[in-house]
């Protein structure tokens, strides 16, 4: 864990060069005027307030159910505010008379305006709500484990290093300027002036924050250095990082099987419960390991828009079937990885459509999921009639040795088992597609030419010199966390290598939502529309995973672009078949 610290540590030293941050510190490089411990007070209030809301913002919203985006806007007006007391002298009398008052009984009044340090504090205390840090591994790590409310001293330590790595240039950055003008005897005479330029240059920063434009900047910044984000978040990719982060995630990369391990019996350890199911469906009363004794098992991870869970459920479902009277069971835990999925009608309509007849379970807030351990859609775990896991695979494919494994269990559990082994074609791809690819915040990787947008809501530019496995975005987009919502104008380029290409959808909140699909500057036809796409458009009734592209077996390079014609359109993630 130490080799993370210091890890954590130096991410956060190199922040200062990130896009990310430039935009506050204008507002930093203020506190180089005002009092000699007035960079202390904004430091340290940006840290606090950075690494209190990131580690327990969930907690708070919890106990007290509030819309987190109102502590951004008050923060942005304390900014404004504060930028209005520089530039004019008697309204910062005013307001520093009526803060004292409040602070005054913690802090000496009349030490605390020599300093600068209360001022500064609660400006520090504002610029740690609305910044927002470019997220590379760790801190995406913490976020997570925040979001998901399993905060611990590792998660705390780990944050406290980050913020540390954080605060040192921020805080030598505010010192060297306050240092300047404390000992240049050319500027001390300008001194109100100055403050008066960096008190317009506050609010002006507040007005970018507050209509997100501050990321379309950092955005323009790096269209000119498209490998600059990636080269500052390149030191926490190394392996040791990596496997600490596992460990940080209560998984232990270690302990983990390979994906596509050909043994046919490659585990042997007591199968974890069934735990925090939200409902079970398709069957009238919960389920638990322990009333499965006796049977063969196979529990199966899945979501209703992965595609390669799409493909796996054919032979799941044929095996229940042909097994079922044999003692053989099938469990499906369906755990979301978008926000609609987890509604039951939704998982329902999936069930119907993919012809489910075995039990499955909402495992909506990743319960049954981190009591296995998981990692991956789809995932097998395969139990033997004692209640043991045998058998586990990740992904798709090895149909025949799943099914002969599930065989031989059935025999040592005393049935006779005659049935040959299925010849369903395996559609697990063979070749090298264009990798899953996510439009939200959160796991966008693939933008070009930066990479990652951030959480941004603005006018794009499209680009239509794109290299391979990369997207460009036109018109006006609304990125979120999990996902791109469409406004007026909005378009998307993705140069890709596939067959078929997929992508998760939800209708406006009208209920219908029409786009137009092109491959390589013309409208799809009947050679190369996908199952969803009817003369030339796609039209999204339910939150579900559409079949833009289908070539007809001969998979190549194209340029897809999609045209949205109804503002609100939420799109997730691409696949490729």
């Amino acid at each position: 864990m130490i080799v993370l610290f210091f890890f954590a540590f130096l991410a956060g030293l190199v922040t200062i060069f990130a896009p990310c941050i430039w935009p506050i510190l204008p507002i930093v490089l203020s506190s180089s005027t005002g009092g000699n411990k007035k960079p202390l007070g904004i430091t340290l209030g940006i840290t606090v307030s950075f690494a209190f809301l990131t580690l327990f913002i969930s907690y708070v919203v919890k106990i007290i159910p509030f819309d987190p985006n109102i502590l951004r806007i008050l923060a942005v007006f304390v900014i404004a505010v504060l930028g209005l007391s520089l530039i004019i002298p008697k309204f910062s009398e005013i307001l520093e008379t009526y803060v004292s008052r409040i602070a005054g009984r913690f802090v000496d009044p009349g030490q605390s305006k020599k300093t600068g340090f209360k001022s500064g504090f609660v400006m520090g205390l504002a610029l740690g709500v609305v910044w927002t840090p470019c997220a590379g591994p760790i801190l995406a790590t913490i976020a997570t484990l925040a979001a998901t409310q399993s905060v611990n001293l590792a998660t705390i330590l780990v944050t406290f290093f980050y913020v540390l790595g954080v605060s040192i240039p921020l805080f030598i950055f505010a010192s060297l300027g306050n240092r300047i003008f404390a000992k240049s005897r050319a500027l001390s005479k300008y001194t109100g002036r100055v403050q008066q330029i960096f008190g317009a240059v506050m609010i002006l920063t507040a007005l970018l924050i507050a209509t997100n434009y501050d990321k379309v900047l950092e955005t323009n910044l790096l269209n000119f250095f498209p490998s600059y984000s990636n080269s500052l978040t390149a030191l926490e990719t190394n392996p040791a990082v990596t496997k600490e982060l596992q460990s940080l995630k209560g998984k232990s990369s270690l302990n983990l099987p390979l994906i596509g391990n050909s043994s046919l019996f490659n585990a042997d350890y007591k199968a974890p419960d069934f735990v925090g199911i939200t409902n079970w469906l398709n069957t009238d009363k919960p389920i638990s390991i322990k009333s499965l004794r006796g049977k063969v098992v196979l529990v199966d991870f899945w979501t209703y828009t992965c595609i390669n869970c799409i493909r796996t459920l054919p032979h799941v479902t044929n095996w229940y079937e042909k097994y079922k009277d044999k003692g053989f069971v099938v469990i499906g835990v369906h755990t979301p990885e978008f926000q609609f999925e987890h509604n039951t009608a939704n998982v329902e309509n999936a069930i119907k459509m993919y012809g489910i007849r075995y039990p499955v379970a909402q495992d909506n807030n990743y319960a049954t999921w981190n009591n296995y351990n998981n990692e991956y859609w789809p995932a097998e775990y395969l139990i033997d009639a004692n209640g043991y896991v045998r058998r586990t695979h990740f992904g798709e494919g090895e149909y025949q040795q799943m099914e002969t494994a599930i065989q031989q269990l059935l025999e040592q559990a005393g049935r006779k088992v005659t049935s040959k082994l299925d010849t369903m074609p395996d559609l697990t791809p063979t070749i090298q597609l264009s990798p899953e690819t996510y439009l939200g915040q959160y796991r966008m990787e693939f933008y070009y030419p930066s990479g990652n947008t951030g959480i941004v809501n603005q006018n794009f530019t499209l680009n239509s010199n794109i290299p391979i496995n990369s997207f460009s975005l036109g018109g006006n987009w609304d990125i979120t966390s999990h996902s791109a919502t469409t406004a007026e104008g909005a378009t998307l380029l993705y140069n890709f290598y596939a067959d078929k290409v997929f992508l998760v959808l939800n209708p406006a909140v009208s209920g219908k939502s029409i786009i137009k699909v092109f491959l390589d500057g013309k409208p799809v036809d009947s050679l190369n529309a996908g199952s969803d796409a009817v003369n030339g458009q796609v039209t999204v009734t339910t939150d579900r995973l559409y079949n833009l592209i289908d070539l007809r077996g001969k998979p190549g390079t194209h340029i897809l672009k999609l045209e949205f014609e109804t503002p609100g359109t939420k799109a997730f993630a691409f696949t490729f078949g």
